[in-house]
């Protein structure tokens, strides 16, 4: 919890993250913010329904409050979405961070012959993306609970896709691409979206690190999208 000027709360609630205001006698405006990337939620819920279309699929999404981009697909996971390519190895694809689903249900239904796994560590994303698959027919999907991809145990991927959650610190965002790595079969991919005012600089050489190669396979309005690949 901490203090707040009127500037920076603005500048809060256009990130999306939900704010609970209090005022104190003494200490004026007090703010406790609640991220997406929490596993809990205290913010009350207040659901909401919309169609939109990826991949050729026009999809009914639900979503809340405290989750990320409630109010339509955002425009990074809609890049990533696009510019996706299915890896040249066979396996499972996975989702890391899905939130209320776009990313792993647009994908799932365009390659119905590979089995999608979508996690998160929010609660309530969760909840949606389990309504999501259900009121979509989605049905070559696991969706489970995890911290990163700290849940995720003896499971090997083709392809992982991610919108890193970039409020929760470089050293998080890093860390699940160091896991990432380990997740991943011989010739698995690895693709990232994110802005390069964000840290797409140095996330691509994060993963020049790690994989020892890395390659911007398109960016657009500010956003990269990367992919490197185990070898």
């Amino acid at each position: 919890m901490f203090s707040k000027s009127a500037h920076d709360l603005l500048d809060l609630l256009e990130s999306g993250i939900n704010l609970a205001i209090s005022i104190d006698e003494k200490e004026g405006v007090r703010v406790m913010s609640e991220h997406y990337y929490s596993k809990k939620t205290t913010t009350s819920s207040e659901e909401t329904t919309w169609n939109f279309e990826l991949l050729g699929h026009v999809f009914t999404f639900t979503t809340d409050n405290a989750v990320f981009s409630k109010k339509e697909v955002d425009f990074g996971s809609r890049f990533l979405i696009d510019t996706f390519q299915e890896p040249g190895v066979q396996g499972d694809i996975l989702d890391l961070g899905c939130g209320y689903g776009p990313i792993g249900l647009s994908l799932a239904k365009a390659h119905e012959d590979r089995h999608v796994f979508m996690v998160d560590v929010n609660e309530r994303a969760l909840g949606l993306a389990e309504k999501n698959a259900a009121d979509n027919e989605v049905v070559n999907i696991t969706i489970q609970e995890s911290d990163r991809l700290q849940g995720i145990v003896d499971q090997k991927f083709a392809a992982i896709l991610t919108n890193p959650p970039i409020r929760a610190g470089k050293q998080v965002v890093h860390t699940m691409f160091e896991e990432a790595k380990e997740a991943l079969l011989d010739e698995g991919e690895l693709w990232v979206v994110i802005q390069k005012k964000q840290g797409a600089p140095s996330a691509k050489q994060k993963l020049e690190d790690l994989f020892g190669n890395a390659e911007v396979v398109d960016k657009h309005k500010g956003y990269y999208i990367l992919r490197a690949k185990k070898v």
